[in-house]
This record gives structure tokens, sequence and C-alpha cells, in this order.
């Protein structure tokens, strides 16, 4: 790529990153996206979809039952000797993200995007007509870059007022069956979130506020942990054996940021970038998604990246507040939360005010236009 000739350059092929790539390329664009990891694999991720990423991946031509994922039907929390359980009020699967990352990589591919994998991009400079970004094979220039790193900031632009960051662990487990529901387990220290993988067994993902000690490396002690903070975690969790020699691990990730309006010209922020939404929720690859699609959609429109932000801070208030509200409800007073989801209709009204819901039509044009191609 060379400045001025349109080119945009996507950093990270997460959901964030590929959602965006694919509806530029669709549009004609000239798109390369960068990607630190060489092939697809796992993320710290409660690996939960609802209805809103399955409309994001619909946009995209993808579906969560042909990718193989286990349909959710109900949602469940424990704390101490009590449980409570409830209905989700809109259709969700569990789809572990390798997989989910691979077929986005794929769908980026055939619209005609540039990947390159296994390419860490070290920096990114603003200059005259665009920008330069440094990678370990030499530079690359670009018009306009979309920053979609995920949980992990790109050296030189960290997140902005960022609030203090929490841990997040994740573990896949086999020898337990979680059934058809996502299940909340507060315990000391934090909350995981407990649901079924496709073909047996379970992902495991936590949020840690404070020292973890060995629980952060050995996945017994994060069981144990886990297990420890209600009959119902216990129950679920007996018999479970760690498929990973260790939890994956992730330090920092801070909870409830929004990218505020402003930042450098040209650098669109998308996924985690843009906002972090308390991951009980399950509305984080939701968020990802259409915050690819929205960036997209603001470039193909000329849309400064300022306005951008803006607008999408303001698109996340809602989710997020509630989403904040339920966190640290979840948080301070789990038994008060356990209480909460045993009243249907008010686990249901949290869990729909925490969507991020559909864009409107003129938004997403250009990804709809899918049996064109690239222009």
């Amino acid at each position: 790529m060379t400045p001025g000739d349109g080119g945009i350059a996507v950093i990270g092929a997460g959901p964030a990153g590929c959602a965006a790539a694919i509806a530029l390329a669709r549009a004609g664009r000239r798109v390369l996206l960068l990607e630190r990891q060489a092939e697809p694999r796992e993320s710290v991720c409660g690996e939960f979809l609802g209805a809103d990423a399955a409309a994001a991946l619909a946009a995209l031509g993808l579906d969560p039952a042909t990718l193989g994922g286990v349909p959710l039907r109900r949602a469940r929390v424990g704390w101490r000797g009590r449980d409570a359980a409830f209905a989700l009020p809109f259709p969700a699967w569990g789809l572990p993200r390798r997989v989910l990352d691979g077929a986005l990589r794929e769908a980026a591919v055939a619209a005609g995007t540039e990947l390159r994998a296994g390419a860490a991009v070290r920096g990114a400079v603003p200059g005259p007509g665009g920008w330069q970004l440094r990678l370990a094979e030499g530079a690359v220039t670009a018009r306009q870059v979309v920053l979609a790193t995920g949980k992990q900031a790109l050296r030189g632009h960290p997140r902005a007022g960022a609030p203090a960051g929490a841990l997040g662990i994740k573990l896949h487990l086999a020898g337990i069956a979680p059934g058809d529901a996502v299940t909340l387990l507060p315990f000391a220290g934090g909350y995981a979130g407990l649901q079924p993988l496709p073909g047996g067994g379970a992902n495991l993902c936590a949020v840690w506020h404070g020292a973890p000690g060995e629980a952060a490396r050995d996945p017994v002690a994060f069981l144990a942990r886990v297990a420890a903070g209600s009959a119902l975690g216990a129950r679920l969790l007996e018999g479970a054996r760690p498929v990973w020699d260790r939890p994956l691990a992730v330090a920092a990730v801070p909870y409830g940021f929004r990218q505020p309006a402003g930042g450098p010209a040209g650098l669109y922020r998308a996924g985690d970038q843009a906002a972090v939404i308390p991951s009980f929720t399950g509305e984080g690859i939701a968020l990802a998604l259409h915050s690819g699609l929205t960036a997209a959609a603001a470039i193909l429109a000329g849309e400064e990246a300022e306005a951008f932000h803006a607008a999408w801070r303001r698109r996340s208030a809602g989710p997020m507040r509630w989403a904040g509200l339920g966190a640290r409800l979840l948080r301070q007073a789990p038994a008060l939360f356990v209480r909460g989801a045993g009243l249907g209709a008010a686990a249901r009204l949290m869990a729909r005010r925490t969507r991020i819901g559909s864009a409107p039509p003129s938004a997403w044009s250009a990804v709809w236009s899918m049996d064109d191609g690239p222009a």
C-alpha cells in the first residue's frame, strides 16, 4: 500500500477486525488485514453468541449453527447454597473462538482482503496522507487504519481514560456436561461463566479482581476457587478435567471502558479498543462484530474517526450502563443477584438491556451486497 491510494489497514483478525475488513473489501476498498497470530487460536473469551451477534454474522454470510455452535436456551447463577435459572429471551449459541475466528478469516479472504498472518504491528505513526505501520519485515502505509487488537493495546496508542483493569482467565474442560445453559458462578475475588463446547466439555472463563495467585497458572487451583463459590459450581465442576496444561490469561482488561470522542484522524477503534463490556453479559463478541461493521460504514461514508467514536460511544452507552450495574451487583452483592435471577422478568430485562441490538439497514448496505464481491 502507498499513501493516497485508498488502502485501508486493519490491525487484528478477530471478530471486529474481520467484520470491518469484509465490509470494506466487499465495497471495493483495498484492505490489508494484519494479524500477529499465524493461525486462529483460542483467546480469553466467554464464547457466547446472542441474537445480535448472529445478525451480524448473517450479514457476513456466517451462521453459528452451521459453524457447529451449541444452542443455549437457559441462564443459571449460583452463590453459596442458592441458585436460580431463567430462560434466555433470545436465541444463543456457544462457539469456540478458534472456530469463529477461523471462519471469519476465511470470509475476509474470500471477500478480497489481503491477509498477512503472523505479522505483528510494532507501531503506527500518522504522516502526510495516511499512516505508517511498523512491522518486523518493514513498513506498510495506508490512508486509514482500523485498530482491532482486542484486549491488547497497540504500542503508542493506549486507551485514553481506561479504568484499572481486571484479569481475564479461560480454561477448556472435559468430563462435564453443562447442558443447554450458560452459568454464572461468583466466587471470592471475581466471577466465572461456564457453558458447553461443541462435541462435549465446557468453556470456563473468569474475571478476577485482585491477585489470583496460583489460580492464574494452575488449572486445579482455578477450578477449586470457582467451585468454592457455590454449591452449583461445585456440582457442575465435579469430575472436570482441564484440557490445557494451564489457563489462558490476559491482564489489565479495562471492563467498562468506552472510547471518548476524539483520537488521531484516520484511526478507527473497534471491538475492545472501542468498548469493553463486562463479560458476564455475553455481549463482547456482538459488540466487536457490530463495531467493526459500523467502523467500515463510517469509512465508506467519509466519516471522520472522531465522529465515528462519538456515535459508537452513544450507541453503546445503554448496554454498557446496564452491564456495569449488573457487574457491580454480581461482584458486591451476589446473593441479591441470584435473587433477581430467580425473578424471570427482571433477569430477562437485564439480559435484553445489555444487548447492542441490530444496526439500521443503511449502515450495513455495503455488507449486504454479498454477491457483488470486490469492485
